[in-house]
């Protein structure tokens, strides 16, 4: 029989261990790491659970388990107390899989599943949201923890907290998954009523210019100025475009002094977007600005994990581990990379090995490989996106803003390239071997410290790699 001796303990030793790791600045390690669950216990074995094998494994690995398990001899003050986990994962069918047999009480398993129907049952569709755009699909990893808890913050609390939100970052990391899921948050807990504006910027622009071509610009501003929600993607296309950015500004003011919620996405800081007028930047930077950053391994693995489970699929934890080591700049890759291998799956009828993923994915990876790579295409890319000159990038000018993207473009070449210290010293103003190596350790330095800067270069090399002259 079952017993709940040390439940209280269990719970007690998980919030130690929580506060723990904060104090080492690594609380979304713990999260993703250590996410497991009591179940029940005995005299001297206290059962919890995980949601997949792939959890359990790597769990194991990295010692949660251990961790766990002495914690809870000192906490309890016994020596014999033993972790045991068991896998438990949820079907569509709602039955419940377990490894071992768990004795648990029917009106506790019935009130659960009345709860999930409940959920499932008021589940709405907003006709400009994407279904899978929720907060649950969402994987947070120390790249996105900030970003995930301020846009469920403003998801609960809409026009009184942080207003307005802005996420930046890199394509693919998941912004507009963040913006979607306050969205489809508000429409399904009492906001059905409300009204929910998702659109992107190169629309609003055309349907602002329409409206001035076909002289209706009334019908534009009554309809963006009476929201309750703006959610506006991709605003770094306003970029130049300054009757759209006037009218964005009075679309702000007009939004924001009736505390409608507004949540905007961009692809770098907005005071770098080149051409944006300084009272819309002040608008725009007065709430909170959140930058998401490119996911490290283990996020990498947990994201694929989930969108596994999603599909209702398997994968060994070998292919898991490759796919996340090989695509490191963008989530979009991930999932790209798993409905080529699961449309594979599908035509022979079984799941492939390591090998054949390999092969599959050859051509998907290729973008992430060094592939003749020249030196003039590193100094154009950073070039331009430093606003600067490729003459100005070679020269000898010290000026912080050339020696930056210069310091930039030597730790690119030679990661991307077999370019020396000493052809590079010739190719940047005739430097010495010396000016050329210590270039390149003041960016490797600066990256290990700062993930928004690693972030960034990650994403610049990204782009060189697909540079179509």
């Amino acid at each position: 029989m079952s017993e709940k001796i040390y439940e209280e303990a269990w719970h007690y030793t998980i919030k130690v261990l929580e506060e723990e790791f904060k104090k080492e600045n690594k609380e979304d390690f713990f999260k993703i790491w250590f996410n497991m669950h009591y179940v029940e216990d005995t005299i001297d074995t206290i059962t919890v659970s995980v949601n997949s094998n792939f959890l359990k494994t790597t769990m194991d690995q990295k010692g949660s388990f251990k961790i766990v398990e002495e914690k809870l001899k000192e906490v309890i003050g016994q020596d014999n107390i033993k972790l045991n986990c068991i896998v438990v994962e949820e079907k569509k069918s709602k039955e419940i899989t377990i490894e071992k047999e768990i004795v648990e009480e029917q009106n506790t398993d019935s009130k659960i599943e009345s709860e999930q129907e409940e959920i499932k049952t008021a589940k709405k569709v907003h006709p400009l949201l994407k279904e899978d755009f929720v907060f649950d699909t969402f994987i947070p990893g120390e790249n996105s923890d900030f970003a995930y808890n301020g846009a469920l913050a403003v998801a609960k609390n809409p026009g009184k907290k942080y207003n307005p939100i802005l996420f930046y970052g890199g394509s693919g990391l998941g912004k507009t998954h963040l913006m979607q899921a306050i969205g489809n948050y508000i429409y399904n807990n009492g906001g059905e009523k409300l009204k929910i504006c998702y659109v992107s910027a190169e629309t609003f622009t055309n349907e602002f210019t329409s409206s001035l071509h076909y002289k209706n610009p009334n019908e534009f501003k009554n309809k963006y100025r009476n929201l309750d929600v703006l959610l506006l993607d991709d605003i770094h296309f306003l970029s130049e475009k300054e009757a759209t950015q006037e009218e964005l500004f009075y679309t702000f003011e007009a939004l924001f002094n009736k505390n409608a919620q507004m949540v905007f996405t961009c692809d770098r800081p907005i005071k770098e977007i080149k051409s944006m007028a300084d009272r819309l930047v002040s608008r725009l930077s007065k709430g909170l600005c959140i930058d998401i950053t490119i996911p490290n391994f283990e996020t990498r693995c947990a994201i694929l994990q989930k969108k596994i489970e999603q599909k209702e699929k398997v994968l060994s934890k070998e292919i898991i581990e490759y796919i996340a080591k090989n695509v490191e700049t963008n989530v979009r890759e991930l999932e790209a990379a798993l409905n080529k291998i699961f449309g594979y799956a599908e035509l022979i009828g079984q799941n492939p090995t390591l090998e054949i993923v390999q092969k599959l994915l050859k051509d998907l990876f290729t973008s992430n490989a060094q592939q003749n790579i020249s030196l003039e295409t590193i100094q154009s890319v950073i070039a331009k996106n430093y606003q600067i000159s490729v003459a100005e990038l070679k020269g000898k000018q010290r000026d912080k803003k050339f020696v930056i993207p210069r310091q930039i473009a030597i730790y690119i070449a030679r990661q991307l390239t077999e370019i020396s210290y000493t052809e590079l010293g010739r190719e940047f103003g005739g430097k010495d071997h010396t000016t050329m190596s210590y270039a390149y350790e003041k960016i490797a330095e600066k990256m290990k410290i700062d993930s928004s800067f690693e972030s960034k270069i990650q994403i610049l090399m990204k782009e060189i790699k697909e540079f179509k002259s």
